[in-house]
């Protein structure tokens, strides 16, 4: 016996169609649900809903498995037939993530979930503590970025469908690392959403960058809420999840006095002491609004974690500033925002902001470091370039090292973006496929439109040409090889400090120190027992050193102690240990 529940306000009556026949729905009740039972349904049918006189057969909204693709029939999928080994898991702590983040499409040749399975080895060596997945959820096309996802609870079935994604969850709970998968709440794909012949999920009274806004506010959203929270929830309890990561929830338009993001925390932190581990909500927002992170009990809305754009924008533009027409880059510059974005989280916490044309921000206060994560790269920041270069591809190696240096040594939780730890020579291009010839031609013009404004003019990759996607895959047979081992052998030094060193784990921003140099290009940052030396600029500088202080890590090989000074040739970051300091080996 199967129950099918729907949720279809907007039509009178709606059949069941399953297999060859035809089911009448009961409803609908109050909240405009229809119901119906069928007692021969099994796992792996096949059925579809017709509303009122409409003789297409629509896919469940609410789908857990879209073999044929968006625009073909569900199929019925039993989350408790999967045999999964990690019954005794429990995720490292959120305060000490090192995370990394991968596409699944692009991380191994055969781009599929068991692809990356096979490369779960190199992420544990690496001492990554968490992997931060792409979105998933079932999009139109064969491949894509995933973040036009349209039927939110299947799983993208070329990478290996739902069973291939439990396999990999399994497999990386099997070595240690823990999975949190990023999320699409605030809008769906152009192709293949049928949600709202259903009921209003969206609605026209709110835009967003990609049209109507979804429905957190106004008439049906009660039941338009609990489609994203219980799609949450179905990932960290069905899909064994350890965190979901929302995509930009500043475009989350929700005017009721609980947000949703309160909402959806509440409801996350119920199953968390349900299931008894510790799950974790990162958001992306552009917003600069500490109460984001803050907890609900102070007024916040109880998100765990956001990305540090402020952080990654100082930094790249101090590392490169060889662009005309940079867009909200042209906000960021100068050595005093990376200091103060170290010290804390936020650049912009009221000033005006010349790119958005009004004062950005507010303060954040009485807030660990670890609300934030911090990086050099990830997909937007790569991919959103014309030609998908990555950061050494633009400063060089000895600029990446940089980078990286500091984002291992800031007090921010750190994200590494995949490849990133060998210096991969592959890009990470924009790519889609759509089936639609009008749709790809729309795709790749405005692609080459999108970088008159902000690159300036460029031979931009056609997104829709599988070339592009090919491109984009890492090259695992050079990461042994030439400068692509140098860095690899950097990035492993780095994480095996901050995993020996306390004062490296400290989320306290009053226990850091930070003076920068604009004259100079550069930085010392104090951390306990750890100083952070970096020169961003054209000429050496000279650092003086205390008698109790050795050099532990440094970017080049020709930087030594002599005296009581450490001299940085241009572009080089160095870090100085107290030989008393207490660590862990």
């Amino acid at each position: 016996m199967h129950t099918f529940d729907l949720w279809a306000p907007n039509a009178s009556q709606v059949t069941l169609k399953l297999g060859e026949q035809t089911v009448p729905m009961e409803g609908p009740n109050a909240m405009g649900w229809y119901t119906a039972s069928v007692p021969e349904a099994q796992c792996g049918m096949k059925y579809a809903y017709l509303l009122d006189d409409d003789e297409v057969p629509y896919p469940d909204p609410r789908s857990l498995w879209q073999s044929d693709g968006v625009h073909g029939a569900s199929r019925l999928y039993d989350h408790g037939a999967f045999q999964w080994t990690d019954q005794h898991w429990q995720p490292p702590i959120p305060s000490g993530a090192i995370i990394y983040e991968l596409h699944v499409g692009t991380y191994s040749r055969e781009g599929t979930f068991d692809g990356a399975i096979q490369h779960l080895d190199h992420l544990c060596e690496l001492g990554i503590t968490h992997i931060e997945l792409l979105p998933v959820a079932e999009f139109a096309g064969n491949r894509g970025w995933g973040y036009d996802g349209v039927a939110l609870f299947a799983v993208f079935e070329p990478y290996g469908g739902p069973d291939g994604l439990k396999r990999l969850v399994d497999a990386c709970h099997s070595k240690g690392l823990a999975v949190v998968m990023d999320v699409v709440y605030n809008h769906f794909g152009p192709v293949g959403n049928y949600t709202n012949k259903f009921g209003p999920y969206l609605t026209e009274d709110y835009k967003t960058p990609w049209g109507a806004a979804v429905n957190f506010s106004k008439g049906g959203s009660d039941e338009v809420r609990r489609y994203f929270c219980d799609n949450a929830i179905m990932f960290l309890r069905d899909y064994h999840m350890d965190g979901l990561r929302l995509d930009a929830v500043h475009e989350f338009i929700d005017r009721r006095s609980v947000h949703f993001m309160e909402q959806l925390s509440a409801e996350v932190e119920q199953l968390s002491a349900t299931l008894g581990r510790k799950l974790i909500l990162i958001a992306e927002s552009d917003l600069n609004d500490p109460k984001i992170v803050r907890p609900r009990e102070a007024g916040g809305y109880g998100m765990d974690s956001q990305w540090s754009d402020d952080f990654h924008h100082a930094l790249f533009t101090l590392l490169y500033d060889k662009e005309p027409g940079r867009g909200y880059y042209d906000d960021f510059g100068s050595m005093e925002q990376l200091v103060k974005a170290l010290k804390s989280a936020f650049v912009y916490t009221g000033e005006y902001s010349k790119y958005r044309k009004y004062s950005h921000g507010r303060p954040v206060s009485n807030l660990s470091a670890h609300h934030f994560l911090g990086f050099s790269q990830n997909h937007d920041q790569v991919g959103n370039r014309a030609l998908g270069e990555r950061l050494e591809h633009l400063v060089g190696i000895d600029g990446a090292k940089v980078a990286l240096g500091l984002v291992l040594t800031a007090p921010f939780l750190p994200m590494i973006f995949m490849g990133e730890e060998f210096a991969s020579s592959s890009p990470f291009l924009y790519f889609a496929d759509h089936e639609d010839e009008e749709m790809r031609r729309l795709v790749s013009e405005g692609r080459k439109n999108d970088f008159k404004l902000f690159f300036g003019e460029a031979d931009v990759p056609d997104p829709e040409a599988v070339e592009t996607f090919e491109k984009s895959k890492l090259n695992w047979n050079e990461v042994h090889k030439g400068h692509h081992q140098e860095m690899l052998d950097w990035t492993k030094a780095l994480v095996r400090l901050r995993r020996a060193t306390l004062a490296l784990n400290d989320g306290d921003f009053g226990h850091l120190s930070v003076e920068g140099s604009e004259e100079t290009k550069s930085l010392t940052m104090q951390r306990g027992t750890v100083r952070v030396l970096m020169n961003l600029g054209k000429k050496n500088v000279s650092y003086k050193t205390k008698e109790d202080e050795q050099l532990c890590l440094c970017s080049r090989q020709d930087v030594h102690l002599g005296g009581d000074a450490v001299v940085l040739p241009p572009v080089t970051i160095a870090i100085l240990q107290k030989t008393s300091q207490p660590s862990f080996s």
